[in-house]
């Protein structure tokens, strides 16, 4: 693929994260919205669709690590670069930007598996008992407990995983078919 191909898809793809994460920032205004953001579906995207792989993961972790620290503002008035749980949180998202890089043909069953897959990692990682000081009891009863508080919001990311992922996904797909400059090379020989 030329290089000038290649920069109009991976610019393409860089503006599409950060529209979607942008949405990031407008959930904190509703409670009801916990939980319901594209990040879930910005990993499975990147993954899927960078063809350099470190793109895969730097674009979507820059994209979230900025709204964080935006977020943190918005709640704080402070800047804050990292938290007690940033290091659980960035790695749960490098492993959804893998289950994206397992998906070699873009479909609704595909997409639909790999976001099941990636809330399942947040779930599983992200309400370990520990990373909620005292809050859960240290052990498979505190664990248990976390697992089943955090149900509303993993049911908010699996559905924002499915709006986000029809949008992101849909629309490059839409894209593609209608711009020979965005498919990789690959997509082209066929």
């Amino acid at each position: 693929m030329s290089s000038q191909k290649t920069n109009i898809r991976t610019s393409l793809l860089i503006l599409m994260v950060i529209v979607a994460m942008a949405m990031r920032l407008v959930n904190t205004q509703f409670l009801w919205l916990s939980n319901f953001t594209p990040v879930g579906a910005i990993a499975l995207f990147g993954g899927t669709y960078f063809t350099d792989k470190w793109k895969a993961y730097a674009v979507p972790i820059a994209a979230l690590f900025v709204s964080d620290m935006l977020i943190n503002y918005m709640y704080t008035s402070k800047f804050i670069v990292f938290y007690s749980s940033s290091l659980w949180m960035y790695s749960c998202f490098a492993m959804m930007v893998f289950i994206g890089t397992l998906i070699k043909k873009v479909n609704v069953a595909n997409v639909a598996v790999a976001s099941i897959a990636a809330v399942l990692v947040h779930w599983l990682i992200m309400d370990l008992p520990f990373l909620y000081g005292t809050m859960y009891t240290h052990d498979l009863k505190g664990y248990g407990v976390s697992l089943v508080a955090a149900i509303p919001f993993e049911k908010n990311m699996l559905i924002a995983d499915a709006v986000y992922g029809a949008i992101l996904f849909g629309g490059f797909e839409l894209a593609k078919s209608k711009f020979e400059v965005l498919r990789p090379r690959k997509e082209l020989a066929l």
